[in-house]
This record gives C-alpha cells, sequence and structure tokens, in this order.
C-alpha cells in the first residue's frame, strides 16, 4: 500500500520552479530518503506534503487523501519535524509534551498519559527544563513531540543537521523503532551515510526533480559496480600510477595529487586487484594502501547533482 504519492508535482515562483514535476511513491512502513543539494526543492516537497504550500500543478496525496482537497485529514495523519527545534526552553519535556497533546486536542488527562509514554520511549526523564537538554536529546524531545498522536506518516526535514556522531546515531535508533513499529516515514538530509542506514529507498532530487531513485545498492550500482583505490607513495608517480590502473579499470581514473590517491571502477574485482599490483610493482611503484570496496552514496550524490543546485 502506497503512504506517500507524488504525481508530476511542481511549485512555482514567478518563473522559478521549485519543483518541476516530481514523482513519489512510498510505501507504508518504509523509509524514504529524499537526497539533495541545497536549494534541490526537498523542503519544498515537504511543505507542499504536510499541507504548509500548495502545489502549482500535478497532485499528491498522504495516507490516501489528497493534500490540496482534504487537508484536515492529512493533517490528521502525519507528523512533521522540522529542521529547527520547535519545543519551549523554559519548559521541562514533560511539560512541553503535555502543550503540544493539548494543542492537538487531547484531554489534559490524555495528554499526561501520552507525554509520559514517550519520555520513556524515548528516554527522556530528566526533570529540568530543555534549555538543560543536550542537542540530541532535544531533537528526541522534537521527535517525541511529532509523535504525540502516534501518527502513520512521519517527515523529517533534515533532523540531525548539527548534532554530533553519538546524537545523530541516538536519532538513527529511535526512526529505526518508529518503523518497526509500522511508521512510515519520510526523510530529507543532506547526510548520506543517513540516508544509506535508514532509508530503504532514496529519490535524488535535483533543481526540482527527481534524477534518481532506487534503494542504496541500486544507486551504487549505478556508478559501475565496485571501484578500485590506490594511495601511491610518491606523488611524482601518480600519473604513471593512474595510466596502469586505468588499463585495468572499467573507467577512467580520478587522481587526487593532495591524498596521492587513484580511483577507478573495476568489474572484476579480484582480477583487477591482482593485475594493478603486478603492474605497480613491475613499474617500481609503492604503493602505500590498496583497497576494493563498492562506490558510496556521496560518490552517486556527486555524480547525479548539479553543484549549481536549483531552488530551496
Amino acid at each position: 500500500m502506497t503512504a506517500v504519492l507524488a504525481q508530476g508535482l511542481r511549485k512555482t515562483y514567478g518563473e522559478k520552479a521549485a519543483l518541476d514535476g516530481i514523482e513519489l511513491d512510498v510505501r507504508r512502513g518504509t523509509v524514504c530518503g529524499l537526497l539533495g543539494p541545497n536549494g534541490a526543492g526537498k523542503t519544498t516537497a515537504v511543505r507542499i506534503l504536510t499541507t504548509l504550500l500548495r502545489p502549482s500543478g500535478g497532485r499528491a496525496e498522504v495516507g490516501g487523501f489528497d493534500v490540496t482537497t482534504q487537508p484536515r485529514q492529512v493533517r490528521r495523519t502525519i507528523g512533521l519535524v522540522g529542521q529547527h527545534a520547535a519545543v519551549d526552553e523554559l519548559l521541562t519535556g514533560r511539560q512541553n509534551l503535555e502543550l503540544f497533546g493539548r494543542l492537538y486536542h487531547l484531554s489534559a488527562a490524555e495528554a499526561r498519559r501520552r507525554a509520559a509514554e514517550l519520555l520513556e520511549q524515548f528516554g527522556l526523564e530528566h526533570k529540568g527544563p530543555a534549555k538543560e537538554y543536550s542537542g540530541g536529546m532535544r531533537r528526541r524531545l522534537d521527535l517525541a513531540a511529532g509523535l504525540i498522536l502516534a501518527p502513520p506518516v512521519l517527515f523529517l526535514d533534515e533532523p540531525t543537521t548539527g548534532l554530533d556522531p553519538r546524537s545523530r546515531a541516538e536519532i538513527w535508533r529511535a526512526v529505526r523503532e518508529l518503523v518497526s513499529g509500522g511508521t512510515t516515514v519520510l526523510l530529507t538530509t543532506q547526510y548520506l551515510e543517513e540516508a544509506d542506514q535508514l532509508a530503504d529507498r532514496i529519490s535524488v532530487i535535483d533543481s526540482g526533480r527527481v534524477v534518481a531513485e532506487g534503494t542504496p545498492d541500486e544507486l551504487k550500482a549505478k556508478l559501475g559496480g565496485d571501484r578500485l583505490d590506490v594511495v601511491v607513495h610518491d606523488p611524482e608517480l601518480l600519473a604513471t600510477a593512474a595510466e596502469l590502473i586505468g588499463r585495468v579499470a572499467s573507467g577512467p581514473a580520478e587522481v587526487d595529487r593532495d591524498t596521492r590517491h587513484v580511483s577507478a571502477p573495476v568489474s572484476e574485482r579480484v582480477q583487477a586487484l591482482t593485475e594493478v599490483l603486478t603492474a605497480l610493482a613491475a613499474a617500481g611503484i609503492e604503493a602505500e594502501d590498496v583497497a576494493v570496496r563498492r562506490p558510496t552514496l556521496d560518490e552517486v550524490f556527486l555524480d547525479l547533482t548539479d553543484a549549481g543546485g536549483g531552488s530551496r
């Protein structure tokens, strides 16, 4: 079943297109990652799907409800955690969650019950005001506030921006627990590792369009399978090493003089590794490090997106 659907979704400001015909089909109980550079249109897409903006064209549904003609039903179906913390720093975590519960029209007793459940679920029993929370705790409190009504669809707009690795891992763990319970998550992020860790499928957006989609492994495979990385000891021999590696590779070799690094795609990893080591040894070129690996999402991202960007 589809939880989030976008067909030809467009948003224009005058002659400028922030979204230019985006297509999305997010299955229930999965994580869809929206990847793209600054200005690609990720946040615009989220604002339309959460009824904060009206589209200029196309159509979208969330939870089976049309975002334009049935906005009230959509809002009852979703939770939204934006880029910036929405909690009141002078209130405790419990008070913040009870306040959000009351804003969602829960009774005082129901708001207290739901706040207690979420505080335990997210490990937020700290009794002091939110201003005393770490960055990771604040984002977990934000996430908890977005789940007051236990929505079947949750939108996370760059939820871990600015967090340290430990806090980011805490958010990832919380998201995985939500998905295991049946929640559908649409996640926008600029952290390639985050998308790799969490997303079942990824849509790469650039200049308001989806330029590629698939599982993380499918997107990596588009760069030609494995890559061979060699770090050369003598920077004067980089060009020679790149030429030798290029004879074995299935595509052009890339050279980074600052790191004395040569990288190239290969189709037969074991054979390529053996041939390259033999060729380098015969040419008297010392390699400090040699590795065969899958492409990273960083490389996919750079290959697919236009650094010039589009509209946020």
